[in-house]
């Protein structure tokens, strides 16, 4: 059986010696170094450690042992995710909003729960996968087990300076982006420059780059940056609440988009576009990746673990039903075949 110790990886760093576990963001803002997992559905488990250090060595990939490539299942087969486009349309139509996000949890049981290591999943993930934001956060007691290869920055904070990268536009090259993309973008910018202008300082909310084409294995995103400086006497929990969920992968106005999300989607999102990552509340720093890319485990009463990953693409007038269901496709067939191991070999040899 594999070690349950807690602990947590990123940036090279891995932190042990669990201190404290708590729901109150505002404990970001008190001392020590914390891992995050804020869940889509709005639960918080903030983790501090007493010992976190350097260590680029990864797990070995070989104690990941993942479920069979045909084991997985949609929440959303198809059909229902097609008339689930179809019916974001009608409310586009109506006026209720401009953009949402749909998104499908896809489920497979592991055969060996007991010797199936998160970490080692992360490091095949970086092998098949790279990612800017990869990471591992490992709290069994507490129902987190996350490995996650997002690419996307929620939020990073330095002192008071907040940056976020909002993701929206995705193809195979960048001669697949549509007009449809780079507009899904620049709404997505104008919620999340709404967002962090209701706790930064007037007039410091700023967009150093829009729509800027970045390569990632398999596909290409739009990405845009926007910046700001948190007013004083704001911090982590005012922060999450003005911003969270984060914008792209909910949609424009925000409070409609998660009505419509709720009234479609049939599973919960877990820490799939929730929150995943670090804060050093000494240093007054930190850094949280949208939770895309991003794979956890449900373990079952009876000792097993089911482990799951969302995907989702953001639907406009715009849209067309087939194109949206077949980037879902493309931002989960990667991901599913490292997870499963059709990558291993390749993988260790890379």
């Amino acid at each position: 059986m594999l070690d349950p110790a807690p602990f947590a990886r990123f940036g090279g760093l891995v932190a042990s010696d669990l201190r404290d576990v708590t729901d109150d963001p505002q404990a970001l803002d008190s001392r020590g170094w914390w891992a995050v997992v804020a869940d889509f559905e709005g639960r918080v488990v903030c983790a501090r450690f007493g010992d976190v250090r350097p260590d680029p060595r990864p797990a070995p990939a070989d104690r990941w042992r993942g479920p069979a490539p045909r084991a997985w299942t949609s929440s959303l087969d198809r059909p229902a995710y097609l008339a689930g486009v179809r019916r974001i349309r009608e409310h586009i139509a109506g006026g209720e909003v401009y953009q949402a996000n749909l998104c499908r949890v896809l489920s497979a049981p592991l055969p060996d729960a007991e010797r199936s290591d998160m970490d080692a999943l992360t490091t095949r993930l970086a092998h098949g996968n790279p990612a800017p934001y990869a990471g591992t956060v490992h709290l069994p007691a507490h129902g987190v087990e996350v490995a996650t290869a997002s690419p996307e920055l929620y939020v990073r904070r330095t002192g008071r300076t907040l940056h976020s990268g909002p993701i929206k536009g995705t193809g195979r090259t960048a001669a697949d982006l549509l007009d449809k993309d780079h507009a899904e973008n620049v709404m997505i910018v104008d919620l999340v420059r709404n967002d962090l202008g209701r706790v930064c300082a007037a007039g410091s909310v700023t967009v150093p780059a829009l729509c800027a084409v970045e390569e990632h294995p398999g596909l290409v995103h739009l990405v845009s940056t926007v910046r700001g400086e948190l007013a004083e006497g704001t911090g982590w929990a005012e922060l999450l609440a003005a911003t969270f969920p984060p914008g792209s992968v909910t949609g424009a106005p925000k409070s409609s988009a998660l009505r419509i999300i709720d009234a479609l989607e049939t599973a919960p999102r877990g820490p799939y576009c929730g929150g995943v990552g670090w804060v050093d509340a000494d240093r007054r720093t930190g850094e949280l990746a949208v939770g895309i890319r991003t794979f956890w485990l449900d373990r079952t009463a009876s000792g097993g673990a089911v482990v799951r990953f969302g995907t989702g693409a953001g639907i406009t007038w715009g849209s067309d039903p087939e194109r949206e269901w077949a980037e879902t496709e493309l931002k989960a067939s990667r991901l599913l075949a490292v997870a499963s191991g059709a990558h291993a070999h390749r993988a260790s040899g890379r």
